[in-house]
């Protein structure tokens, strides 16, 4: 290779056509994974009843959701499998992969004999199907963030990478409307035996659309550049450890405000109104659909917004906002006039919207391309199973423990803190190039950066990248 030769600006050059496959490719599995995830807990009491023996009803239940938990419990380990996978082999390769794994025990749950047909075979097999849907998503959201965020022009990068989380919404908002519909197509009876299993068989097409595409497209322009310049990281976990530990404990904290508001204001809320403030399931229910199709419109602004004035000044609004508001805003909650639970889970359901569509970019602009999606995977997965997924039973231990029902506010105020601690961290990444020096230190190349924020040098040899990105 000429020592004069450029780095392509590939994601400035690829056409529109391109870019809106690769946008498709990297929110479908994401989708899917949500899709997936939600059926599973709205079905919690009919899964239990078929595949835990019927003794006791509630410990069925409790067994369900135990299953559910082992998901989350194994997501780290999926993380650092398929981030490592995802830096070495490449962004497409594990988007493949994650969502064939998907697809496949997604269809086997739906098939699967109950415990009156197999026994003590049924609880187990559905428990490996957890196992490996649980690996798999451990995988998903490093993977798509990573080639979404690689994928997309520098200018519109934030707008870009909010498909993601767009994408994950359409997956919750579709989940709630296919249980509704199921409920009111069959009587109870008829879903327990066997109509139970038409969502999860109806998201194995739709799985395997999404590997089609994924099997279609090109790797990301970065990972190709790094193939070129041979510099692919050989260890990318240890490399995320002993090189870009501020940026893990950076990604650490803001996925920590992401995961737990997404969980407090998407899946406790529901319980939390029905048990405490009082509202009946059908208008709880119906709040919360509302509360994702809200996002569905918001995230991509969020993510337009973060492309105009910069990643900081979105977040830092949406963590001070949640710190401020999230006390007054469960007060209102408790009121019993009917309009003030409908403002209170819109106005939480806002700020959520703010964080979901411009989190993502910004942890994928802190990383170098070298270990991108191991350091997005195990810091998502780990905080999600950590922090996120034990949210809603602290939560009700907290309350019934203190009898007070403003406890989630206060716990939102206290992840509004480690968010705006997060944020004032970080630098501003908006526009930065993803190419950094640690990805570039051994090549033996002269590399004028294209896309470098104001301010950087416009190109640097191989030494003065090394002692660059040692400072």
């Amino acid at each position: 290779m000429s020592t004069s030769e450029p780095i392509r600006e590939l994601s400035e050059l690829v056409d529109r056509k391109s870019l809106r496959k690769s946008v498709a490719a990297g929110a479908i599995g994401v989708l899917v994974h949500w899709f997936d995830w939600a059926v599973y807990a709205y079905l919690a009491g009919t899964i239990a009843s078929v595949f835990f023996p019927e003794e006791s009803a509630t410990a069925g239940l409790l067994a369900a959701f135990a299953v559910f938990a082992v998901s989350f419990l194994v997501r780290p380990i999926g993380a650092i499998i398929f981030g490592r996978l995802g830096d070495r082999l490449g962004r497409k390769q594990t988007l493949s992969i994650v969502i064939l794994a998907m697809a496949l025990s997604t269809l086997v749950l739906g098939i699967l004999p109950g415990y009156s047909v197999i026994g003590i075979a049924a609880p187990i097999l559905l428990i490996i199907t957890r196992i490996v849907q649980g690996l798999a998503a451990g995988g998903e959201f490093g993977s798509a963030a990573a080639f979404l965020g690689e994928f997309s022009p520098a200018k519109r990068r934030g707008f870009g990478v909010s498909w993601l989380e767009f994408g994950s919404l359409l997956g919750f908002l579709l989940a709630s409307f296919v249980v509704f519909l199921l409920n009111l197509a069959f009587d109870p009876q008829q879903i327990a035996d066997w109509a139970w299993r038409i969502p999860f068989l109806i998201t194995v097409p739709l799985g395997f659309i999404g590997l089609y595409i994924r099997r279609k497209i090109e790797d990301t322009p970065e990972f190709q550049q790094l193939q070129e310049l041979e510099t692919v990281s050989h260890a990318p976990v240890t490399e995320v450890f002993r090189r870009n530990l501020k940026e893990f404990i950076q990604t650490c904290g803001m996925e920590i405000f992401m995961n737990v508001t997404f969980y407090v204001v998407l899946v406790y809320l529901l319980t939390y109104q029905e048990v405490t403030v009082g509202i009946d399931a059908g208008s709880a229910a119906l709040l919360s659909t509302l509360a994702s199709a809200l996002g569905l419109i918001i995230v991509p602004l969020a993510g337009i917004l973060s492309d105009r004035v910069g990643r900081k000044p979105v977040l830092l609004t949406a963590a001070i906002a949640l710190t401020v508001l999230s006390v007054p805003l469960f007060m209102l909650m408790n009121d019993p006039a009917p309009w003030a639970t409908f403002a209170s889970t819109l106005g939480l359901a806002l700020i959520l919207a703010i964080v979901l569509g411009t989190h993502a970019v910004t942890v994928v602009e802190l990383f170098p391309t070298r270990t991108r999606q191991t350091g997005l995977s195990i810091a998502y997965a780990l905080t999600a199973a950590l922090f996120a997924g034990t949210a809603p039973y602290l939560l009700t231990w907290l309350i019934d423990a203190t009898g007070d029902q403003l406890v989630p506010g206060y716990f939102l105020v206290g992840v509004g803190l480690v968010g705006v601690a997060t944020v004032l961290s970080l630098p501003e990444t908006r526009g930065i190039s993803l190419l950094k020096a640690q990805d570039l230190e051994t090549a033996t190349v002269t590399i004028p950066d294209l896309r470098t924020a104001p301010g950087t040098p416009a190109a640097t040899t191989p030494s003065t990248l090394a002692e660059g990105d040692r400072s």
